[in-house]
C-alpha cells in the first residue's frame, strides 16, 4: 500500500525551513503532496501561479513530490488525493498553541486524517514568510533562508 501524505501551507514564500520538512517528509512517504492553501481572505506577495512556479523549482530535485493548490479545506484536500496523512512543521513554542487548534479541529472535521508534526531544525528556527519578506523589502542578503529561485523571484518583486 502506498503511503501517502499532504504537507500544506500559504507558501508566500517557500523558505529553507519549508524544503527542509518537504525533503524530510519525502522520505518517510512514497509520494508527498506539497500544496498551497488558497484562503479567500489573504493576499499574498506572490500569486498562487508564481509560487506554485517557486515551489516546483525547489522541489525539482525530489521525484516523488506533488505540487498542487487547493481551495478546499485541508483535510478534504487530504482525502481527495488519498493520503490519510498532514505534514505539519513546528519551529517554536509560539508555533504549538496555533498547531494544536489546527489540529484538533482538523481531527473534529475527519478522525481518520493523522497529523504529522516534524520538528524545523535549529538553524530554521526563525525563517518564516513574513520575515523574508520583510528582509526582501530592505534588500537585504537571503542566503541560506530561502532557494536561490525565492532569493531572485523576491529581489525582482522588490526592484518594481
Amino acid at each position: 500500500m502506498e503511503k501517502i501524505a499532504v504537507y500544506n501551507g500559504t507558501f508566500d514564500p517557500v523558505t529553507n525551513g519549508h524544503l527542509d520538512i518537504i525533503e524530510r517528509a519525502a522520505k518517510i512517504f512514497d509520494k508527498l503532496y506539497v500544496t498551497i492553501c488558497v484562503h479567500p481572505t489573504k493576499v499574498g506577495l506572490f500569486t498562487i501561479d508564481e509560487r506554485l512556479e517557486l515551489l516546483k523549482q525547489a522541489t525539482a530535485h525530489l521525484d516523488h513530490v506533488i505540487v498542487d493548490s487547493t481551495n478546499q479545506l485541508a483535510v478534504e484536500y487530504v482525502r481527495s488525493v488519498g493520503a490519510h496523512v498532514l505534514i505539519r512543521g513546528l519551529r517554536s513554542t509560539n508555533d504549538f498553541d496555533y498547531e494544536l487548534s489546527y489540529a484538533q479541529s482538523n481531527q473534529y472535521l475527519d478522525k481518520n486524517v493523522e497529523i504529522m508534526y516534524l520538528m524545523t531544525k535549529p538553524s530554521h528556527s526563525f525563517i518564516s514568510s513574513s520575515v523574508v519578506k520583510e528582509m526582501a523589502s530592505y534588500q537585504k542578503s537571503l542566503s541560506g533562508l530561502v532557494p536561490e529561485c525565492v532569493e531572485l523571484a523576491l529581489k525582482d518583486k522588490f526592484a518594481r
